[in-house]
This record gives C-alpha cells, sequence and structure tokens, in this order.
C-alpha cells in the first residue's frame, strides 16, 4: 500500500472518530440539558453554559445546542449526524421546518447539503411572506489609504456622447497604481434565499458598472420595456453563455455535414479523413464531446468517480497527446478535462523536466504558462541546435564594446529616424515598402546615391528625364 493510500486510510479513520466522538457529545448534551443541570451551575440557559464554561464560539454554542435539542426530539438526526449524511450546521437549518408529521421527508432533503444549500431547502419549505423586491444602492465607503493620492488630470475624462449613453470606462481599463490590491481569490457572495425562486443579492460594485447598467437599460428600452435591473443582468449573461457554447459548438441549429464521395476523382477534393486535421476539430465531434461529458472534468479518481470540475474545461486527447502523433477524428478520440489535470496528464507522458520548459508550476493546483511555444530552445552555436533548427553550427560575432558600441547604437537610431518619415508616407499613399532587391524605386535610390559618392550627377533613367522630383 503506497503512502498516499496510507494516509488517506488514516483520514478516513480520524474523520470516523470525528463523528462519532461528536454524536457522543450530542447525547451527553441532551441529557444534560434535559436535567438542566446548567441552572444548578449559576447559568441561565444552555447557551450561556457552552459559550462561558466549555469557551465555544457563540456560533458553535449555538449549532451544537440546536442539535441536542433536535436529538431529544427527533432520533434519527442522531443516526444522520453519526454517518455524516447530516452536517451539524445544516441543522440549524432543518431545525426550522423539521414537524413529527414530516420528519421522514424533510429529514433526506438535508443529507450531504452545504449551509447554503441548506438554506435554500429551507426557503423552498418555509419561504417568506412578503420578500423584498426593490433594489438598495448604498455608497460604502472606501478604506482611508496611509499616502496621499496624486491629483487626477482632468484632461484623461471621456467626453459625453451626443444622442447616446455617455463614453464608460472599460473593465479591462488601466487602473492607477495608488488603488489598492484586489484579494487573490473573490469573496464568496452573499445570497439570501428568500423562496424557491427568488435569492437576495448582495454586491459590492463600481460607480461605472452601474452607469452600465443604466446605459443597458436604455438600450434595451424597445425590446424590454420596464425592465428590472436583474432582467437586463439576465440579458447580458444568456448572450455570454450563446456566445460560450458557439465556441464549444453547441447549437440549436448545427450545420449539417456535406455528403463525401465514396471514391474521389481528378475533379473531386480527397475527402477529409485522408488528410491530417492537425489540431482542428470539427465542430460535431467537439459538439459531440461537450454533449458527451456534460461540461464536465472527466479525470478518474481511484476512489471512483471522476473530478467533475467545470472551471477552465477544455477538450483532451484521450488515447495519447498530439505530440505523439495522436489526432481527434471521431469523439472517442476526445476528452475534456480541466486545466490542472490537462497538466498532470501532459506530464506523465513527456515528465516533468520537459513541461518545466513550458509550464510554471504555481502551488499544487494549478500551472501557468511562462513562455511561448520554443522559447526553452537550445541557445545556438551548439551541435543540437543545429541540427534542431537546421542552421550551420557558427559561432556567433562578440557584441562590440566601448565607443564600437555607441557608433553602432548611434547609426542604428539614424538609420530608423531617416527611414520613419519614408514609412509614414508609403502608409498615408496606400503603399507597402517595396522590400525587392531589384525594384525601380530601389535602383533609383542605389543610383543618385553612387552619383553623390563619386562627386557626380547620377544619369536619369530612361523615360523620367531627371531623377530630381
Amino acid at each position: 500500500m503506497s503512502t498516499a493510500h496510507e494516509l488517506s486510510a488514516r483520514l478516513a479513520d480520524l474523520l470516523r472518530n470525528e463523528r462519532t466522538a461528536m454524536a457522543e457529545f450530542l447525547i451527553a448534551l441532551a441529557d444534560f440539558d434535559r436535567k438542566r443541570h446548567w441552572k444548578t451551575l449559576g447559568y441561565k440557559s444552555l447557551f450561556w453554559f457552552l459559550h462561558r464554561e466549555l469557551r465555544l464560539s457563540k456560533s458553535a454554542a449555538f449549532y451544537r445546542m440546536t442539535a441536542a435539542e433536535l436529538v431529544q426530539a427527533y432520533p434519527a438526526v442522531l443516526d444522520a449526524l453519526r454517518d455524516g449524511r447530516l452536517c451539524i450546521t445544516s441543522a440549524a437549518e432543518l431545525a426550522k421546518v423539521i414537524t413529527p408529521q414530516n420528519v421522514a421527508e424533510v429529514l433526506p432533503r438535508f443529507f450531504s447539503l452545504s449551509s447554503r444549500e441548506a438554506k435554500e431547502v429551507t426557503a423552498e419549505l418555509l419561504p417568506a411572506k412578503a420578500p423584498p423586491l426593490r433594489d438598495v444602492v448604498t455608497v460604502v465607503q472606501a478604506p482611508a489609504l496611509a499616502f496621499s493620492l496624486p491629483p487626477v488630470p482632468t484632461t484623461t475624462e471621456s467626453p459625453p456622447s451626443r444622442g447616446s449613453a455617455p463614453n464608460l470606462l472599460d473593465a479591462n481599463s488601466v487602473i492607477p497604481d495608488v488603488a489598492p490590491a484586489r484579494a487573490a481569490q473573490p469573496a464568496a457572495l452573499d445570497v439570501e434565499p428568500l423562496t424557491a425562486d427568488l435569492r437576495r443579492l448582495h454586491l459590492n460594485v463600481s460607480k461605472r458598472l452601474l452607469a452600465k447598467l443604466e446605459a443597458a437599460r436604455d438600450a434595451l428600452s424597445h425590446s424590454h420595456p420596464g425592465a428590472s435591473r436583474d432582467e437586463i443582468l439576465e440579458v447580458g449573461l444568456d448572450l455570454i453563455l450563446d456566445r460560450a457554447a458557439k465556441r464549444r459548438g453547441l447549437v440549436k441549429n448545427p450545420r449539417k455535414k456535406a455528403p463525401t464521395p465514396a471514391e474521389p476523382t481528378a475533379k473531386t477534393p480527397v475527402p477529409a479523413s485522408t488528410k491530417d486535421p492537425g489540431r482542428y476539430i470539427p465542430a460535431e465531434i467537439r459538439r459531440a464531446i461537450w454533449r458527451r461529458d456534460g461540461g464536465k472534468c472527466q479525470w478518474p479518481i481511484e476512489g471512483g468517480g471522476i473530478c467533475g470540475s467545470t472551471c477552465r474545461v477544455e477538450i483532451d486527447h484521450a488515447e495519447k497527446p498530439f505530440g505523439k502523433g495522436g489526432r481527434i477524428l471521431k469523439p472517442e478520440d476526445g476528452r475534456l478535462l480541466c486545466r490542472f489535470h490537462q497538466d498532470v496528464s501532459a506530464r506523465e507522458v513527456y515528465g516533468d523536466e520537459y513541461m518545466n520548459n513550458y509550464t510554471k508550476a504555481k502551488g499544487p493546483t494549478c500551472s501557468e504558462p511562462i513562455a511561448e511555444y520554443g522559447a526553452a530552445r537550445v541557445p545556438p552555436g551548439s551541435g543540437e541546435h543545429a541540427a534542431f533548427a537546421g542552421e550551420p553550427d557558427h559561432a556567433e560575432p562578440a557584441p562590440p564594446h566601448g565607443a564600437a558600441a555607441a557608433g553602432a547604437t548611434l547609426s542604428m537610431l539614424r538609420s530608423t529616424a531617416r527611414a520613419a518619415p519614408r514609412r509614414a508616407g508609403r502608409a498615408r499613399r496606400g503603399r507597402r515598402p517595396s522590400r525587392a532587391t531589384g525594384s525601380p524605386a530601389r535602383r533609383r535610390r542605389s543610383a543618385a546615391a553612387r552619383g553623390r559618392a563619386g562627386g557626380r550627377r547620377a544619369a536619369p533613367p530612361p523615360g523620367r528625364g531627371s531623377s530630381r522630383r
């Protein structure tokens, strides 16, 4: 048994002991509460006994007190807590809706749920009588900075447009360096379930987003008259999801594939199946892979199941990678993998030493690219470089130093300055610069330069009359 399996078994035993200890604690706590021993010790309730005597936080004391009350009334709750099907934080939401009549129906709905998911079930079973429907915008004061901010120049303001919404800054605009840095991981959304369908969302946004939201409402005032802010946001999210679906080939009316002849002739093209498709994946194959895998990472887990991540998922070669001759010619040749498991799969084939040239390890969860393809090749001057690139193996000339370097740099700057007006003139006239060595324009300039160098005027080209304009 490997070390990973041993540690996994050890953690499973510890977790089992923790659940058993929690169940025994709740049984003893329920008996302690039933006999009201907390009153003998001078406390006015079980909550204050847990908080002050056992040194539990107020939230931990509340969860355990609620679970102890449920254990006394419903013994089935204790079994669910003992085997881990019910979390102690979800028991607090269960206590709001459980009754002796619906215990068999309601209790299983809270199994294996987080606290937020348990709140959603509670809102479905016990919806708010009068849920608030208005939008509330509150100005949040920014934290004071320890340094003074520089004055904002007035020339950077966007001028208002005529007859349309004002010019709004983009989310990709440059942020001043004095702005406080954002957290590495975005904070979780504060969502309050109200009913089975309604949720109240608490979110901090910028003034720029509010301005864009009002401009979007005006832009959709004909197709969506009187639309609320959440309807406008939903329209924008639908556009984003539709664009992502089109990139994956998931369209409502896919294009029908043109039939290919069984035996190609001289006039008919060769069927696409006989050509090397490279990295190209036809739309019908991409669509079949995404629908088959459900948009989830298919990396197998040793204990059973798959990774199931839906973040940064892409199509990957199922059998062998592209560099080993793998091609995706049918849905069985491809699979969906997340970014992390794509890196794991590549390292299993090519090894860590090779993959470190193209990806940089960033902790135990993901990797990110550090260079373009081929940037980690062997430097020129070695036999391996000559064999790879097909160039002769020769030593690179030594760079100039001292006065020679300064002279070479000055000469290069002068030539660049002289060439810039000519390039600008060609661009204004809509002509590309001539690169042919024997072009007429270059021959005229060369003849004029030779004439000036020899102290005489160059002969004009035939048909022009003179070299000057």
